[in-house]
């Protein structure tokens, strides 16, 4: 009986020790477990968090989120960028980060106010810039404010744009309205009965023949200018001795030169070739020696030269004795309707488009063109092709 005993006790005591290990382990694996979730969870996290930066920091505009006490809680790259803090500053205020006390007071407002739409905000700086800025307050299902979102439009670019537009519709209207008014005064004074003097009926003819070319010249340039911005002008490139193509436009503006007195100088060599639409080459060539004939010394030298860059390309050079050109109006002269003195300009003619034709016309072929003048020193246009 005794015997019995202990062993029913260490029968026992062995299922109680592993029942107690069992516990143990399955103790462990279930910490293991945990620490195995809890790592997923970490790394589910940090990838959500990098998946929510590329995000963001892929968004055009800028973004900030501020927290219940008006700290940055979040920014994206774009907001970095346009106010020129880093991420360092994520936990300080709006006003350490941005340094714009308007800003700051926009933020401040959504404590009354649920939303701030299409504010207009200016910053100062090179160049200025305008920003459009929306944000809304973030509260939580009990309508407690729990922090501020701002996001920031950049409307300079638009801004710039409209103000082109602008200032090319007035310029297109300016350039109409001169010759409609004389052809229109011209025809009221015909009807008027000059019709019946032969010497007056021929000069308003004239004049009406006259500005009735200039409309289509501005008008012909500015089709032209759309299909050159919009890409759908197709060039058709092939072999262009430069030689020859100025030969042929020294030709078309002979008696315009001899009128001025202008001599023209060839000084291409016969051997470049360049690879270009012959149209576009001669529309380039034709308003750059024009240009030259014009607005050159009287009694001068144009020279049209160019030369082998070694890079597979050709620098081609029309180069005036004439007054040159002020230092302030060098980075304008291929703007639409630019002209350095407006008053001389439009009394010799022209569309004020023609610088505008050959900077788009050269950059279509790959080129680049860019301009040289010295007050007194005479002026240099060079242009870029690329060589056969």
């Amino acid at each position: 009986m005794t015997l019995f005993l202990v062993l029913l006790a260490a029968a026992a005591l062995a299922a109680w020790w592993h029942v107690r290990r069992q516990r143990t382990e399955d103790a462990a694996q279930h910490r293991r477990d945990l620490d195995a979730l809890r790592q997923r969870h970490v790394e589910q996290l940090e990838a959500d968090q990098r998946r929510l930066e590329t995000l963001l920091d892929s968004m055009l505009d800028g973004l900030v989120v501020l927290d219940m006490n008006g700290r940055i809680a979040l920014a994206n790259r774009a907001a970095e960028t346009l106010f020129g803090f880093s991420r360092q500053m994520i936990g300080g205020t709006l006003l350490e980060a941005i340094r714009h006390h308007e800003v700051a007071a926009l933020a401040a407002r959504l404590q009354t106010e649920p939303a701030i739409l299409d504010h207009e905000l200016q910053l100062e700086g090179v160049p200025p810039r305008v920003l459009q800025v929306n944000a809304i307050a973030l509260r939580d299902a009990a309508g407690a404010t729990t922090g501020a979102m701002l996001v920031f439009h950049d409307l300079t670019r638009m801004r710039e744009l409209e103000g082109a537009r602008q200032e090319f519709v007035a310029n297109v209207s300016h350039e109409l309205r001169t010759p409609l008014s004389l052809i229109k005064g011209a025809a009221e004074t015909l009807l008027d009965g000059t019709k019946s003097d032969p010497a007056a009926l021929d000069r308003l003819l004239q004049i009406i023949d006259r500005h009735a070319d200039r409309l289509t010249l501005l008008i012909d340039d500015l089709l032209l200018l759309a299909k050159l911005d919009s890409g759908r002008l197709v060039l058709h490139l092939q072999p262009a001795p430069l030689r020859v193509a100025v030969q042929e436009v020294f030709d078309d503006l002979a008696k315009r030169a001899a009128a001025r007195e202008v001599r023209l100088e060839n000084a291409i060599a016969d051997g470049l070739v360049a690879s270009a639409d012959p149209d576009r080459l001669r529309q380039v060539f034709s308003n750059l020696i024009d240009n030259g004939i014009k607005y050159g010394r009287v009694g001068g030298v144009l020279t049209v030269s160019a030369r082998a860059l070694g890079n597979g390309r050709i620098e081609v050079c029309v180069r005036d004795d004439g007054p040159g050109i002020p230092r302030e109006a060098l980075a304008r002269v291929f703007e639409r309707f630019y002209r350095v003195d407006k008053a001389r300009s439009r009394e010799q003619g022209g569309t004020g488009l023609g610088l505008a034709i050959v900077k788009h016309a050269v950059q279509g072929h790959g080129g680049e063109v860019r301009v040289e003048s010295e007050p007194g020193q005479g002026t240099a246009f060079y242009f870029t092709l690329q060589a056969v």
